[in-house]
């Protein structure tokens, strides 16, 4: 049995944006083909994802000295212990499916909160002599990302970068298998939006049975 976290960063639900209707058919097409596995659903819109601020740094800090866990204040003690939970739960998964709209060029601010929270060396990566290697070879990965113009080809292909970003991600976490889905131009085309969006469908049902 396989266990798969499904990562959403989209304010809204599949009745009101693409790439989460499309995330759904997915998500629905892999509980039948893989009627084993176990799907953790992550909503970074309702979780708690606590940003790196002072607080954390004070809280490594402090854990890097010597200090005991219990010698943290009450707000780094809860802020440490998430990132770390969220790390632990992003390692436990065999594979995971992000569900993210294109927002002036990459993903909800939400999303990049979640990546750093789960950047952790020693559990997601490590430093060597050589740079660092990740260490999650044995994992795979699938974006799902709506853009209401067209970024994987033509003039705007270069001014792209959530998707860039995240593959960069996968690379550094050593995650060899990184696929992509992508609703895009329906803004662009909007007569033929139901059209992109079904193709869209289409391709991620089809995905959903070998991924």
């Amino acid at each position: 049995m396989a266990q798969l976290l499904y990562i959403t960063a989209h304010p809204n639900n599949e009745t009101q944006s693409y790439s989460m209707a499309v995330g759904k058919a997915f998500i629905d097409a892999y509980r039948k083909a893989h009627p084993n596995d176990e799907v953790i659903t992550l909503d970074l819109y309702q979780a708690d994802i606590p940003h790196i601020d002072a607080d954390v740094f004070s809280g490594w800090g402090k854990l890097r000295s010597g200090s005991s866990f219990d010698q943290l204040s009450a707000e780094e003690k809860a802020k440490v212990s998430r990132l770390s939970a969220l790390t632990e739960q992003f390692v436990a998964a065999d594979k995971y499916v992000f569900v993210t709209p294109m927002w002036n060029f990459s993903y909800p601010p939400i999303m990049k909160a979640y990546i750093d929270s789960i950047c952790t060396a020693g559990k997601t990566f490590k430093y060597t002599e050589n740079g660092p290697v990740g260490l999650l070879p044995d994992k795979k990965a699938l974006h799902i990302q709506s853009r209401g113009g067209v970024y994987s080809e033509g003039p705007a292909a270069n001014m792209e970068s959530g998707h860039r970003h995240l593959s960069a991600i996968m690379q550094f976490f050593g995650i060899p298998s990184f696929e992509g889905i992508f609703i895009e131009g329906h803004n662009q085309f909007p007569d033929r939006a139901e059209e992109i969006k079904n193709k869209a469908i289409d391709q991620a049902v089809a995905l959903a049975q070998s991924f």
